[in-house]
């Protein structure tokens, strides 16, 4: 399905009735990536999910977006298709974008239950060998463009060397803000699900998570990686329903 938004085409899924679900995807992973949440919930729920503007069939925002536009657009996407209580699924990038929309005054829905998956949000301790590169990109990027090239392609993450000028200016707003401050605001009942070998956001961040948000529970996918719902199936199927 299509709908427009501030004129710009976003594609999304809307299956099954009853309960309302709204699924925010992680980056680099449209909608489409999570049909075994979808499928299974849709027998019982409305599931609605989005390709959030910059992926899957969606454009590209006008700019490089911070995490607050994505939160602008999530509220005018639930707004046009009349979600009023919709259960929030956040993955990764997706979680992140929760974490800031809950902290949002005068919300025009109710969010009864919050479920964040490997959730990002919390910026990662760097080293000195981090910011030594991220500071010789800088220099060589305002000195010598095209050496700056070589090392971007060569240092870069895949995620970062793939996208777009737009969306590497997305990322670079999104990952270099800490949202830990703002767990606390999390006023809705939470589920935290955790890969344990998650390694792009580490296990510490669910445990942090856990701690800060009022009302959260955790659970630990042994075993499991940044995808930890497609890691271990079954088991997060039946956390995910005796929650939802």
């Amino acid at each position: 399905m299509e709908i427009k938004i501030d004129g710009r085409r976003v594609r999304y899924i809307d299956e099954g009735n009853g309960p309302e679900v709204l699924l925010l995807h992680g980056w680099g992973a449209p909608a489409q990536t999570y049909r075994l949440i979808i499928d299974h919930l849709s027998k019982r729920c409305r599931v609605v999910a989005p390709d959030l503007p910059g992926f899957g069939g969606s454009e590209e925002p006008p700019k490089p977006w911070a995490v607050d536009d994505y939160v602008d657009f999530v509220i005018k996407f639930a707004n046009t298709l009349g979600l009023k209580s919709p259960v929030l699924i956040g993955h990764s990038y997706g979680g992140r974008i929760i974490i800031k929309l809950m902290n949002r005054e005068g919300l025009p829905f109710t969010v009864p239950k919050i479920v964040l998956v490997d959730s990002a949000g919390i910026k990662p301790k760097r080293g000195i060998k981090y910011y030594a590169k991220v500071y010789s990109y800088k220099a060589a990027k305002r000195l010598f463009p095209k050496l700056a090239e070589k090392m971007r392609n060569k240092t870069g993450s895949a995620d970062y060397r793939n996208a777009s000028p737009v969306m590497r200016g997305t990322m670079v707003l999104s990952v270099n803000e800490d949202l830990t401050h703002l767990l606390p605001g999390i006023k809705a009942p939470t589920l935290l699900i955790w890969g344990e070998n998650d390694t792009a956001t580490p296990l510490s961040d669910g445990k942090t998570m856990e701690k800060l948000i009022p009302d959260a529970g955790l659970v630990v996918l042994e075993g499991c990686g940044h995808f930890s719902f497609a890691d271990r199936w079954g088991q997060f199927s039946r956390v995910l329903d005796a929650f939802v």
